[in-house]
Order: structure tokens, then C-alpha cells, then sequence
């Protein structure tokens, strides 16, 4: 928790009132300002919008704080370890996730009253068409964080809260209407009004395919629980116009300052480094070395194949499954997914354009030299990081971190590429590769697809390699039999399974001795009782997680509490974890859907100020409402 309780900027914030029809009634009284049947739509729809960006307030608790920690996409130590804060939830409940379905819900009131009375321009009715589709985006959104809500809320009354599948069962047919009533041969609006739609400037098939797409994915989501409904729904949007290249994903371009728009990852203080999670499945992965991916100043420090760094007893903690767990790694490994290089830049590396060095107020992003010290404070050893690739996992490290000054520190680790966080992106809600992946799925289940199973594996690692600017390593990637860190491989065909251990050499960081240690790849416990490490659907979600990075953790956060997968290690666990009291140190080597945060707490004003409406919501979510009691979609054990 060092991250978090070390950021006093974290306290506070500003709650934003509910905008309801009376009160919008009420405001346009004024006769200098506008009447109701003045107001068109496309304000709400880009107000709603431009808020679900989330300016770097909401972002910072949000997206950074919780769904970057529970995704697994970097270490920060709150929904990993059960940790929370009512703080940062009341402000996206109460404050902004409610405000954007407010403003969404407002519009398409005021479109409906337009074409109820005969008074509407030509566009209106594919306008309100657009507003189902983003309303039904935000309803997920806040569905899979706290589970209940309600589907006729946030319209200025106290509403009825639903169940989890009815809300999914709502928000498929909101789709499925909504795209299919959309009119193609509507002419897109002026320049003026094309500017508030801040994704796709309103072109009406660009809006079909993603809420295709959308449909896809929340299909996906019942997979486990609802198989029937699930193959129902995606069969029907698959069979459609889906996003299928990069031209059409939904994204939304940032900005740098402080707006709605800025920058979900701007946060000078926030480290983003590559998570254990990540990193772990994206060494060996594709067999591709890495002295073809990086600059021959670089070689040097490319370490051997088998190789698993420097070992430090007293200070680096085993006590995690973790497969890296323990070792400081001295260098680049030799072969890594090509991928890392270009999301992570590695420490030390100051002249890399991409080189991200905040904050900028210190020098600590360019400080790559720390120690190890003794209980007294004596130091034990000087380690430089400069060209090293490490990643550790989260959790307690007791003595032993308090000891350690290397694993925390911004400077040694591989932090995400400056053109990620300066505010000059497009922050990506919906990618081609994810409907490709989605397909993928559907086909090893089964389900009536447009293309192979391997065919659109395959073509969402293009997308994504294309993305990443790597596509020259598609080949050999494709047809790499090479196991990563937790026993999976890249090529469709190549469904063997590890062999259970793999002898690696390491040094000794003490005396330089070296030594033999016996490489475990992990049992996913969760995961077909932790049998399967390679199996088809094992390969589609590892590689849908790479390519999610860094723009989509709320979905990697999904398919792992849905599928188990990937692998997820457990935290450090060298002292108790207070909010986490399943995880001990007699289970710490098995999985347990326990041992992760699966959705937030209601905010505590929820239950104070509508009683009955959190008692219902609560009743609905059947479990109490604490971080580990799973959505209905999700694992239930």
C-alpha cells in the first residue's frame, strides 16, 4: 500500500449534483435561456461521453487506483489485496458514472419528446439511436464494478435496483434495437454538429459496428453462467457489422491540462510499471530474442535463455506463486514478447524518446542506482538497474521490503511509454483485436462464427502487433512453440502442455556463487483445478490481455473473474494481509477467486441515504457487499 497512503492529493474531491427532468424543466424557465424543445440531444450525448473519459480526478481513483490494480495491468495494492476506499467510490458513484447516465438518459428523454410531437430534424431519431448504445456502455461499466443497478435510474427519481442479468438481459436488447433501427442512408450531419461526437463524428456505421461489438462482449461476459443466452446474443451481432479494423475502434482522443479530456494515465505520480502479471506472460512468449528487438547498445545486457537472475535470500520475497518470484533479474531477457518494448521502456534507458521521466519535480525516474541494506540500516549491497527488466508482486513484503530499496522504486523498473501518458493518444474503449478475440472464443465453444477460431486469433495479434508498430514479427511469432513464464504458448496448433518444472541457473547476489533452481510454472487453481496451462482458450485470453494493455484493465479485469484466466500469482504474503484474511501462509502456492478484489463496495452514503433502495440492491447482488462477493456473471468459487 506504499503507493497509495503515500499520495496525500488522494483525499477528497468534488461530488457533482443529479441533473433530473424537473430540474431541467426548471433551469429552462428562464426566458433567456433555452426551451426544452430547443435542447437537441448531441449536447448530452457529448457531455456524457466527454465525462466517461474521465478527467484525471475520477481517473486517478478509478482507473489508475482500482481497475489498473484489480486488471493486473500495473501494481498499485487496492482491489489486488481487498483493499478499498469509500472515497474514491462515492465520487464515481454518486458524482460521475451517475452524472453521464443522467445526461444520457436526459437526451434521449428530449429526443423522444422531439419525435413524439412531430418537431425533430432528420438525424434525430439515428441521435437517440447513438444515445442507446453509449447508455448501454455506461451501464456496463457500472454493473461490472458494483453489480445491482438500476435499469430506469438516474432520471431524477428513486428508482428500482436490478439484478445483474436483468440488467445484461436490458442492455443486450438495448443493442440489439438500437443498431438495428440505426438508418444508414440518413445523411451525416454538418461539421459542426459532427464535432460532438468526440469517437466517430456521428457516422452512423461506425456506431453500428461498435454497438455490435459492445453486444459481442457482453455476450461474452455470460459465457460461463448463461451459456445459451450468451451463444443467442453473439451469434446474432457477429452475423452483422462488427469493428473489424482500426479505423473503426471507439476511441477517444486525449488531451494534456486538466479537462475531461486529459489523459487517463497523466498522473505525474503514478509509476505504471509493468505489472508481475503482465510480465510474466510476456516472457518467452513468441520465442522472438530480444536482440532483434532492440539496439545493438542494448546486447550486451541480453542475458541467457535460462537464466534467472540474481538471488536474494533476505530481501526479495517467495512468498507468492508468483513463478519469478525471489530473483532480481540483472539484464534483458533474452527472448520477450516484442510487444513489452514498445508499451515499456526499460530503466536507464534516458536517451529513448519514449523514456517517461516523471514526476517531474524529482529526479527519481532517472535514479536507477539503490540498495539492499540490514536491519541496522548497513548496506548490503549497491544495485544498479539501469537495463534490467523486473517485476514484482504486490501485497506485504514485511522485513524483507523494508529492507529492500530496489523493488518499489520508480527508477528500476520498466515504466509505460511516454506516449501512453502525455496526453497526445486516443484512449481506446473498443479495438478491432478484441472482436477477433471475442470470435476466437466463440469459436472453441462452438458457436456459429464468420471465420476459423485460428483465423481470428491470429488476425487479433495482427491488429494488435500493428498497433504496437511490430507487425515485422508476425511470422516467427505465429509458429513459436516457446513457453512464457506460466506455461503458454503462441502457435494455435502447438496445444502441448509444459513439463512441470525446468531447471534454470542463477547467481547468488551475496557471494556471486552460483546455483541451480527448479522452475514450477504455476497451477491456475482456478482454471480446471490448475491442470490446463496451454489449452486454446488459455492462449485467446493471454494474448487478449497483452493487447489490451494499457487502455482496457476494466476488461481484463472481466474475463479474469469470468474465465480465471490469465494467470493471476497471489499477493506477497511474508505479513498477513488485514483485507484479505482467506490468504494465508499455508495456501499462498493455489488460487482462489478470495484472493482478488471481485467488484467495489456501494459507496456508505448509498445505504445512510436510500436505505431501501441499498437493501435492495444488495439482496440482488446475493452476498454482502464487500469486495469478494462475485458478480453473477463471474466465478463463483
Amino acid at each position: 500500500m506504499r503507493k497509495i497512503f503515500k499520495k496525500t492529493s488522494l483525499v477528497g474531491g468534488v461530488l457533482l449534483a443529479f441533473l433530473s427532468c424537473s430540474e431541467f424543466e426548471e433551469i429552462n424557465v428562464d426566458p433567456v435561456a433555452a426551451s426544452a424543445d430547443q435542447v437537441q440531444i448531441e449536447y448530452f450525448i457529448n457531455s456524457s461521453i466527454g465525462g466517461a473519459q474521465q478527467d484525471p480526478h475520477i481517473s486517478e481513483r478509478i482507473f489508475v487506483l482500482y481497475w489498473d490494480d484489480a486488471g493486473r495491468m500495473t501494481r498499485v495494492g487496492t482491489l489486488s489485496v481487498g483493499g478499498s476506499n469509500d472515497g474514491w467510490t462515492s465520487d464515481y458513484y454518486n458524482g460521475y458514472v451517475s452524472s453521464w447516465l443522467n445526461k444520457i438518459n436526459t437526451g434521449i428523454e428530449i429526443a423522444d419528446g422531439q419525435i413524439a410531437s412531430g418537431s425533430f430534424r432528420e438525424h434525430t431519431p439515428n441521435l437517440r439511436e447513438v444515445a442507446r448504445i453509449w447508455r448501454a456502455y455506461l451501464m456496463s461499466e457500472m454493473a461490472d464494478n458494483f453489480g445491482p443497478i438500476p435499469i430506469d435510474g438516474f432520471q431524477g427519481v428513486n428508482p428500482e435496483y436490478s439484478d445483474v442479468k436483468s440488467v445484461y438481459y436490458y442492455m443486450l436488447q438495448e443493442l440489439k434495437e438500437a443498431t438495428n433501427t440505426l438508418d444508414l442512408d440518413v445523411s451525416n450531419p454538418d461539421n459542426a454538429l459532427k464535432k460532438l461526437d468526440p469517437a466517430y463524428g456521428y457516422d452512423y456505421a461506425k456506431w453500428k459496428k461498435y454497438g455490435n461489438s459492445l453486444r459481442m462482449r457482453l455476450a461474452m461476459r455470460l459465457s460461463e453462467v448463461d451459456p445459451g443466452k450468451a451463444q443467442e446474443e453473439f451469434e446474432s451481432a457477429v452475423a452483422d457489422e462488427f469493428i473489424k479494423v482500426a479505423g473503426d475502434n471507439f476511441s477517444v482522443a486525449e488531451t494534456g491540462g486538466w479537462s475531461e479530456y486529459t489523459g487517463v494515465m497523466t498522473r505525474e505520480w503514478w509509476d505504471h510499471e509493468v505489472s508481475a502479471t503482465l510480465n510474466n506472460l510476456m516472457i518467452g512468449l513468441g520465442g522472438i530474442p530480444s536482440a532483434d528487438l532492440l539496439s545493438a547498445d542494448k546486447h550486451a545486457h541480453i542475458k541467457p535463455a535460462n537464466y534467472m537472475g540474481l538471488k536474494f535470500e533476505n530481501h526479495f520475497s517467495s512468498m507468492t506463486n508468483d513463478p519469478s518470484a525471489g530473483f532480481f533479474f540483472d539484464g534483458l531477457h533474452n527472448t520477450m514478447d516484442p510487444r513489452a518494448y514498445d508499451l515499456f521502456v526499460i530503466p536507464g534507458d534516458f536517451n529513448d524518446p519514449e523514456f517517461n521521466s516523471y514526476p517531474s519535480w524529482t529526479n527519481d525516474a532517472r535514479t536507477t542506482k539503490r540498495n539492499l541494506v540490514d536491519d541496522s540500516d548497513n548496506v548490503v549491497k549497491e544495485i544498479d538497474a539501469a537495463f534490467t527488466w523486473n517485476a514484482y508482486a504486490g501485497g506485504d513484503w514485511g522485513d524483507k521490503g523494508a529492507k529492500n530499496k530496489v523493488y518499489g522504486y520508480t527508477g528500476t523498473l520498466p515504466r509505460l511509454a511516454n506516449k501512453y501518458r502525455n496526453g497526445t493518444n486516443r484512449r481506446i474503449f473498443f479495438a478491432s483485436w478484441e472482436s477477433y478475440f471475442l470470435i476466437a472464443e466463440a469459436a472453441v465453444r462452438g458457436w456459429a462464427v464468420p471465420m476459423s477460431g485460428q483465423a481470428a486469433y491470429e488476425q487479433g495479434i495482427a491488429d494488435s502487433f500493428a498497433y504496437n508498430g511490430v507487425s515485422g514479427e508476425l511470422g516467427d511469432y505465429l509458429t513459436s512453440e516457446d513457453y512464457n513464464r506460466v506455461g503458454t504458448s503462441v502457435s494455435w496448433g502447438h496445444t502441448a502442455e509444459p513439463p512441470a518444472t525446468v531447471a534454470m541457473t542463477y547467481i547468488d547476489g551475496y557471494t556471486n556463487t552460483p546455483g541451480v533452481h527448479t522452475l514450477t510454472y504455476p497451477e491456475n487453481t482456478i482454471y480446471k483445478n490448475g491442470t490446463v496451462k496451454n489449452d486454446l482458450l488459455t492462449k485467446i485470453i493471454t494474448q487478449k490481455f497483452i493487447a489490451q494493455t494499457p487502455w482496457l484493465p476494466l476488461e481484463t479485469w472481466s474475463d479474469h473473474r469470468r474465465l480465471g484466466l490469465p494467470f493471476f500469482e497471489n499477493p506477497v504474503i511474508e505479513n498477513a494481509l488485514t483485507n484479505m484474511p482467506a490468504l494465508t501462509s499455508g495456501n499462498y502456492m493455489t488460487n482462489s477467486i478470495k484472493f482478488y478484489g471481485q467488484r467495489l463496495k456501494y459507496p456508505s452514503n448509498f445505504g445512510s441515504n436510500i436505505p431501501s433502495g441499498y437493501a435492495q440492491a444488495v439482496d440482488k447482488l446475493g452476498g454482502p457487499d464487500n469486495v469478494f462477493t462475485p458478480l453473477w456473471w463471474a466465478q463463483q468459487e
